[in-house]
């Protein structure tokens, strides 16, 4: 007698695998997967180690000399320093509540992206990922922005009281993430533009 249900099953399971196996399937799923996953690695560095370099003057025998007030201003606030973080901003007024709540939702995401790899491979990116991806760029710009108008142009007497559009200022950061989603995930044309324009300043160079 024929069981619709397992019948159902059997085909999610093949499909599933026919998509693990495919390579036209795997390779884009895999790299987005990668993407995402080193942006939030490059954004938690940008919350936690711009602070972290405010705080260091110098260094000594032993390394970099990073002041108390790093420990008493900062980490005193959560025991996870990227949190803590996260607090020290919101203080400044670089970030709100919202900001905080969209990083705890990139977060959630990456979380999943990373221990459940091949499960998101075989079903497909989650819906959201556009979105939290979108989301995890602007928070780092954001972030990034705000350290170069208020520290580093504010301290830089070359560049105090200069006359600056600080809607064209593009982070480091947010730079080389535009050249990896393009590299990594655009379109053909988009893929190459960069390796083909570096050859022929190389060459126009030499």
């Amino acid at each position: 007698m024929r069981d619709p249900k397992r019948e159902k099953l059997n085909k999610d399971v093949q499909i599933s695998w026919e998509k693990f196996l495919d390579p036209d399937e795997l390779r884009p799923a895999l790299i987005a997967a990668s993407v995402y996953i080193a942006t939030f690695e490059n954004l938690k560095t940008t919350i936690v180690d711009r602070i972290k370099d405010f705080y260091t003057d110098g260094f000594d025998e032993n390394g970099w000399r990073v002041e108390p007030e790093y420990t008493t201003k900062v980490l005193s606030r959560n025991s996870s320093p990227t949190h803590a973080s996260l607090e020290w901003l919101k203080e400044m007024d670089v970030i709100d509540d919202a900001d905080i709540a969209t990083y705890g939702r990139i977060k959630e995401l990456r979380n999943i992206l990373a221990h459940g790899l091949l499960t998101v491979i075989s079903n497909g990116l989650p819906a959201e990922f556009p979105v939290r991806l979108t989301e995890m760029a602007m928070l780092l710009d954001k972030i990034e922005r705000w350290w170069i108008v208020n520290v580093e142009i504010a301290t830089d007497p070359d560049l105090r009281g200069a006359d600056i559009d600080e809607t064209k200022i593009v982070p480091g950061p947010v730079m080389a993430l535009r050249l990896l989603l393009d590299i990594a995930l655009g379109s053909e044309e988009e893929s190459k533009f960069y390796l083909d324009e570096f050859r022929k300043r190389a060459e126009s160079a030499g």
